[in-house]
């Protein structure tokens, strides 16, 4: 080998992407546009528009990563952007709308609510980008935003259809706003989906099961939905208690946010350009 020739450094063969993709990025823009859209409406004081923008949002966001991955056009730009977009339909717009709505009449513990619970949404994303490479694909750890805002949105949605005055359920709002935020900043287990292989073959009784799942959602949406998504909200409650109650780890992922240690990194570079400066013959 040659004395003043540097060690070539070899690097991984799979480089992130770092291209911008049309397709992905307009489904995220589309939800990114249902969560302003629900801020302008809850401003106009239309809650109903505000509540749809929000569930349209949940939509768009649940197929964004889906036609990434078909297209084959995922990057690390989308992600961010998907993570950003998720801030605002899923922590700044349906904190807004509750307070707008009803929390508004509480003076400073309908701010503090509606704050706490953005808050828990920008901790919960920040920790789900930090964990993506420890997390079981199985579960989420806490209460996924999309679903959180949902349980706000579809709780406004219902009072309304029933004819009520915000201000008159606030303090409902304030609990559940407590409740949405906090469970998402929780360990507890939240089942994922992601482990439904949409281009397996399923049981007939399946599809059978999806078509009466779709009728009883019509009979009533907002009560329907309402209820699908607190029993959801509670479920990572259930599993937390079974995983305990069995003896099993609780937590499905690691709750680590430290930075790798990076002393020994920089003596290691600081050795290699030594060796560089100064070669043995």
């Amino acid at each position: 080998m040659n004395p003043l020739e540097v060690p070539e450094v070899k690097l991984s063969s799979r480089k992130p992407r770092k291209g911008i993709y049309m397709l992905p990025n307009l489904v995220t823009l589309a939800a990114l546009f249902g969560g302003f859209y629900s801020i302008v409406m809850a401003m106009n004081e239309r809650f109903d528009a505000a509540t749809m923008g929000v569930f349209c949002a949940m939509i768009l966001d649940s197929l964004d990563g889906r036609v990434a991955r078909m297209t084959n056009t995922q990057s690390a730009f989308g992600e961010q952007m998907d993570s950003l977009a998720d801030m605002v339909s899923f922590g700044a717009a349906p904190a807004l709308i509750s307070y707008e709505w009803a929390l508004k009449g509480l003076g400073r513990w309908g701010w503090i609510a509606a704050f706490l619970y953005c808050a828990c949404a920008a901790l919960r994303l920040a920790r789900f980008n930090v964990n993506t490479s420890v997390v079981d694909k199985r579960f989420f750890q806490g209460l996924p935003s999309p679903a959180a805002a949902a349980v706000i949105a579809g709780f406004i949605w219902l009072i309304n259809e029933a004819g009520i005055d915000g201000p008159s359920v606030a303090w409902g709002m304030f609990a559940l706003c407590l409740f949405a935020g906090l469970s998402m900043v929780t360990n507890a287990p939240y089942y994922s989906f992601k482990d439904v292989q949409m281009k397996k073959s399923v049981p007939f009784a399946t599809i059978v099961l999806l078509a009466l799942i779709i009728a009883v959602i019509n009979i009533h949406p907002p009560t329907v939905l309402f209820a699908l998504f607190v029993a959801y909200g509670l479920s990572g409650y259930v599993i937390y208690a079974w995983r305990k109650a069995s003896g099993l780890q609780a937590s499905v992922i690691s709750t680590s946010t430290d930075e790798p240690e990076e002393s020994g990194l920089h003596d290691l570079e600081a050795d290699k350009e030594d060796q560089a400066r100064h070669p043995q013959s």
